[in-house]
């Protein structure tokens, strides 16, 4: 009896001792990637105390070669990430300093990973604080200046960016493809498209090819600007340079298309595509439906649909553009009719699907059907939004439909308690 009881006190105690979880979850993942996906899906905050008393315990005598195997750099990595995106800068930078303290050499890869962390949490300024003290303990790779670049991109801050490739240049590293997709992407979200030509015609006389990427990214951007003449010239020069398009090239030179309202000439583009072993997607279809509908299209847009489903599988965002269409149109049955091939499709409705076709129903009045589908979505382990619920809540009270509303209210409340989905 003593024995059983003092186990379930131990059970008891680890169940709130943050510490010996974390550790248990260490160890039972053998790989860093699944212990961040592990860490991502528990309810553990880890703390710097935390994060120390970890370290310490997988120190300990009887775990040092157990933990030659399970605290490295890619574990001090992901405590990084982690606190970066908390915004913890500070913790962030100590776990990174401690780490040789626990017989993990910082290294390269380790000093990346830092900055990484704070770039991705919009901390670009601490990293090149940081980049510009250890600049001289390690040797900065292509990928440690990409990593500065896309923060300054990001931010954005060009002469920084610009700054930070000069110095790239001048310490003799190469910037590889990953470096000039970065500036390229960067330069054009500023508006910045002809710097962004130069940058790619200077990676092609460092003998660095320029990828179907880079090209999308200018071909879009000409596309955004309604320079139409520039996006086809920029796909042709691709193709004349022997790099084959893929996918994200042709929906970059079809949303161009679409822009100036050229459907048709979008339309060949998918012919094209079709003639070169390239199958159209559900972006494809979806980016010339989204214009369509924006221009007030709908009886064209709803026959591209139809074309779309002989050829294609729509998505979530087919469907919930669809649906909304007819509902917006007071044309509920129409949109009840896409829902029933959606269904038929096996196809599991999106919470904004879900959503916009009880708005729908809603705003006709059709409050039964509109609680079937509340229910029907709750069922599926998906949260309305409150916006949703709301409106559905006001028109049970106002048909004196108490009853109703307290049934769904208590279906909300076990998802709440137990959800599938968010």
């Amino acid at each position: 009896m003593l024995s059983s009881g003092v186990g379930g006190n131990d059970l008891a105690v680890e169940a709130f001792d943050p510490a010996k979880r974390l550790c248990k979850l260490i160890i039972s993942c053998r790989h860093a990637s699944g212990l961040e996906i592990e860490l991502d899906h528990c309810d553990l905050r880890v703390t710097p105390d935390v994060a120390e008393r970890v370290l310490e315990r997988l120190d300990n005598a009887g775990m040092l070669a157990y933990r030659e195997g399970v605290v490295n750099v890619e574990t001090f990595g992901i405590i990084m990430r982690k606190y970066a995106r908390a915004q913890k800068v500070d913790e962030a930078v100590y776990t990174f300093n401690v780490m040789e303290k626990y017989g993990v050499v910082p290294n390269l890869a380790a000093f990346n990973s830092l900055l990484g962390a704070l770039c991705k949490s919009k901390n670009v300024r601490k990293a090149q604080e940081i980049f510009d003290k250890m600049n001289g303990r390690f040797s900065p790779d292509a990928k440690t200046y990409s990593i500065l670049l896309e923060g300054w991109g990001r931010a954005p801050n060009l002469p920084k960016m610009r700054e930070v490739y000069s110095e790239m240049l001048d310490a003799g590293c190469q910037p590889d493809i990953v470096t000039y997709g970065i500036m390229v992407d960067s330069l054009c979200k500023t508006g910045r498209v002809e710097e962004a030509v130069l940058v790619v015609q200077d990676m092609s006389t460092r003998g660095c090819q320029p990828t179907t990427f880079i090209y999308s990214v200018l071909v879009h951007t000409y596309g955004v600007e309604y320079r139409i003449e520039d996006a086809v010239a920029t796909f042709l020069d691709m193709e004349k340079d022997g790099i084959v398009p893929d996918v994200v090239v042709y929906n970059a030179l079809v949303t161009a298309f679409c822009r100036v309202k050229k459907f048709e000439n979008a339309f060949r583009v998918m012919d094209d595509m079709e003639g070169h072993g390239i199958t159209p997607n559900s972006r494809t279809w979806n980016i010339i439906l989204n214009k369509l509908i924006s221009l007030g299209k709908d009886d064209e847009a709803y026959r591209v649909f139809r074309r779309m489903i002989k050829r294609c599988q729509p998505d979530s965002d087919t469907y919930t553009m669809m649906i909304k269409m007819f509902c917006d149109n007071d044309r509920v049955e129409m949109a009840l009719k896409v829902w029933k091939y959606m269904r038929l499709k096996q196809f599991l409705p999106s919470m904004h699907t879900f959503s916009v076709l009880i708005n729908g129903l809603c705003d006709k009045g059709e409050v039964s059907q509109a609680c079937v589908l509340l229910e029907d979505m709750i069922e599926k382990g998906i949260r309305p939004p409150g916006s949703t619920f709301g409106k559905l809540r006001q028109l049970l009270l106002k048909e004196g439909r108490k009853d109703v509303l307290d049934f769904l209210v208590d279906k909300m409340k076990i998802l709440i308690q137990e959800p599938l989905f968010d």
